[in-house]
């Protein structure tokens, strides 16, 4: 009954749709609009400007008016095709040392602009923005991201492979003033030609391009480079170009960055060691060893300035994947990326979540994720000729009954046919003071034969001595994705003994195969932007065939304008269980085969409000029980500088005429003093796992790149209060280019 409802619920809304949109077919007819895939792609000449550029947010040094004004912005949202509503007006120049952009965003009533944050990184999603991406290799792959608020804050990435891989820990050097009149919001942007990486041996190079605008209250987006909806601005592929750059100089390359910290940390699960008052040091060094190739070197890394990871809820047999919050990792991640790869805008069965070579959290992080000294490491990144390149090699101290391990990751890939890759990736974990080692290969081949298709696939294996480690892990895929049509199809292997010892697998012994078809019908109903209804088969054997699991899902996503999303969802799931496990204190799952249903219900409200939240319910049947699910989130922010998020999730769970629960709550703070300074203060709570976790960091950034850090910690047992560790630190950093 459920799944007919949710079936005929979706054949309503596309037929509902289809009726109001023949409607109003008249009244746009004459509208100017264009298609974003078939639409030629900019292009202006870059303008020298005749002195150096004075950033303060107005725009009135004479070399202004004499570069050339790019506008005619096109909407992505909400109405795909038709010019900007709201006029954007941009201007570039450079000199030898600097790009400079200043940005005139026209508002007829700019004091309704929307601010979320001041702090580094802020939830671009969330507010207005102004940005740009440069491609400075102009290989229609890769490129450097900045987008800034109308309160001066940045956002900056680092994105791979025709927006396959994000990278948002990326920081570079950057200058910013913003400004506001009675009929704009101004950003002048001064980037130093040192934060970038390009060949200065060209004489005259071109450089990708695209600038993007969005007004968040209306949920206007719109780009200098027209795109689809299902892309996003560093879809370089589709950019435009920057032209005749000339004279362009990098400086030496060479960044160093030495830390200090002092700490004092107490508590059950502190190593005898890290007891008390403690003092230290280290470093980091950036050099760039040719134009594209650069290398990172840290010596006594520390991370204790880093946010705590997110608590979760596991009621599966699996392992939990957690991300990698650290930002030596996370900077070039995209240089040694291997695995289930996810294509953006394609449901593709499998994600980084079930199976990557290389997770870096393998290094410096107990499975518990308590740190482990990292004695010191290298990385090598960047490009020789067409090939990308990413090496790592660090080494570890023995502590927390871990023995001292060096790690090493090799990774190549090399462009063909445009936009497509093949590569190779080795990996190394050998003890040091023993011959114990783990090490794992692989290939893989990412390629867009046709426009709008892709297919993914590896092949990778394990190898160790001393264990069962010998194993190997393959996947194919194909994905097609237009402006109507979503879908795709996978097979995927993983054996028994797979098992790479720097590497995450969530799930061994199995065959997967995968298959799904979606719709992306664009209404045009007052107050709907997009539905999309899709069914999708997920159905899992072990090696000898035998089915272990099935899922059969039929669900809706309903867009609203100017924002809000609303889905349902509808599974029948299989799951064979061979081995007991529990999922709560008390609670258990026999051995058996089990049939059972669930249904859930999400809605998102719209994040342009000063309060706006998320809500979900689901329930059925789990493992011959049942299951009922309750989790939602609301955010206050009153003030751009000041917010408040708090969430929660209650899983009600009844097996054998028994009752159980498991609870995850969090309640942020956040506040800003200026772009500069900023704190937040954060508390989780999960009964699951008995913990109750208190964070709040202070962060002054008081040079370029230079920061300090005050963080407090507080880890409890959250049935008997127990402290598990308690810690204050104090951390210091200084970053200095030549």
């Amino acid at each position: 009954m459920q799944r007919r409802i949710l079936f005929l619920l979706a054949i309503a809304l596309i037929r509902g749709a289809a009726d109001l949109g023949a409607q109003n077919a008249a009244a746009d007819a004459t509208a100017r609009a264009i298609n974003p895939e078939t639409a030629p792609r900019p292009s202006t000449p870059a303008r020298k400007a005749t002195r150096v550029i004075k950033i303060d947010g107005r725009l009135d040094d004479a070399d202004w008016a004499s570069a050339p004004v790019l506008t005619n912005f096109v909407q992505q949202l909400p109405r795909t095709g038709f010019p900007a509503t709201f006029r954007t007006t941009v201007r570039i120049l450079y000199d030898a040392d600097h790009i400079y952009v200043g940005a005139v965003n026209h508002d007829p009533d700019p004091s309704k602009a929307i601010t979320v944050g001041l702090e580094r990184d802020f939830n671009s999603g969330n507010s207005d923005i102004f940005g740009l991406v440069l491609d400075t290799f102009h290989d229609r792959r890769n490129s450097f991201l900045f987008l800034i608020n109308p309160k001066g804050a940045v956002r900056d990435e680092q994105t791979y492979n025709d927006s396959r891989t994000i990278v948002d820990a990326w920081e570079g050097v950057i200058n910013v003033r913003t400004s506001t009149n009675d009929s704009s919001w101004i950003a002048e942007i001064e980037i130093p030609t040192r934060t970038l990486r390009f060949d200065a041996s060209k004489g005259t190079q071109d450089w990708g391009l695209n600038l993007i605008r969005r007004v968040r209250r209306v949920n206007e987006t719109s780009y200098w480079a027209p795109l689809e909806r299902q892309y996003r601005v560093h879809r370089m592929s589709k950019a435009g170009t920057l032209t005749g750059l000339e004279g362009l100089t990098q400086g030496r390359n060479i960044q160093l960055k030495p830390y200090g910290m002092t700490s004092n940390s107490r508590g059950a699960q502190v190593p005898s060691t890290a007891v008390g008052s403690q003092a230290d040091g280290g470093f980091d060094v950036k050099y760039g060893v040719t134009p594209s190739l650069t290398l990172d070197a840290t010596y006594n890394t520390d991370f204790s300035q880093v946010e705590v990871d997110q608590e979760q809820v596991n009621l599966t047999r699996f392992s939990l994947f957690f991300p990698e919050r650290r930002e030596f990792f996370i900077e070039n991640a995209g240089a040694v990326q291997f695995g289930d790869v996810q294509e953006r805008n394609l449901r593709t069965g499998a994600t980084l979540r079930d199976f990557t070579l290389f997770n870096s959290r393998r290094i410096g992080l107990t499975s518990d994720g308590r740190p482990l000294p990292i004695v010191a490491g290298g990385r090598l990144s960047g490009r020789i000729g067409g090939t990308e390149v990413g090496a790592v090699n660090m080494q570890t101290g023995a502590a927390l009954g871990q023995p001292a391990e060096n790690f090493s990751v090799a990774r190549l890939r090399r462009n063909i046919f445009g936009s497509s890759d093949v590569g190779v990736m080795v990996l190394n974990r050998q003890g040091t003071d023993t011959s114990k080692f783990n090490t794992s290969f692989g290939f893989d081949a990412n390629i867009r034969p046709l426009p709008n298709t892709v297919i993914n696939s590896y092949y990778a294996r394990s190898e160790a001595n001393g264990s069962s480690s010998d194993g190997d892990a393959a996947r194919v895929s194909i994905g097609y994705r237009d402006t109507y049509w979503n879908s795709s199809a996978m097979w995927k292997q993983v054996g028994d003994d797979f098992n790479p010892g720097l590497g995450f697998v969530r799930r061994t012994g199995m065959r997967q195969a995968y298959g799904t078809v979606g719709i992306h019908p664009r209404p045009r109903v007052r107050g709907l932007q997009e539905v999309n209804p899709y069914v999708e088969v997920d159905y899992i054997t072990d090696t000898r065939s035998r089915l272990q699991s099935r899922t059969l899902s039929f669900g809706t996503e309903v867009f609203f304008q100017p924002d809000g999303k609303l889905s349902l969802d509808f599974n029948d799931q299989f799951d064979r269980v061979d081995a007991r496990f529990t999922v709560l204190p008390g609670a258990a799952i026999d051995p058996g085969a089990y049939s059972f249903r669930e249904a859930t219900v999400r809605y998102t409200a719209g994040q342009a409000r000063k309060v706006f939240g998320n809500a979900s319910v689901s329930g059925g049947g789990y493992y011959g029980g049942d299951r009922r699910t309750y989790s939602g989130g609301l955010t206050w922010r009153p003030r751009y500088d000041f917010s408040l998020e708090t969430s929660y999730q209650r899983n009600n769970i009844t097996l054998k005429g028994d009752d159980f629960h498991a609870d995850v709550a969090a309640l942020r703070a956040r506040y800003a003093w200026s772009t500069r300074l900023f704190g937040s203060a954060y508390v989780q709570y999960n009964t699951q796992n008995k913990s109750y976790v208190t964070n709040a960091r202070i962060n002054f950034r008081w040079a370029p790149l230079s920061d300090v850090f005050v963080v407090f910690t507080d880890r409890r047992n959250s049935d008997t209060r127990a402290l598990n560790e308690r810690s204050v630190v104090l951390k210091v950093t200084r970053m200095v280019a030549f």
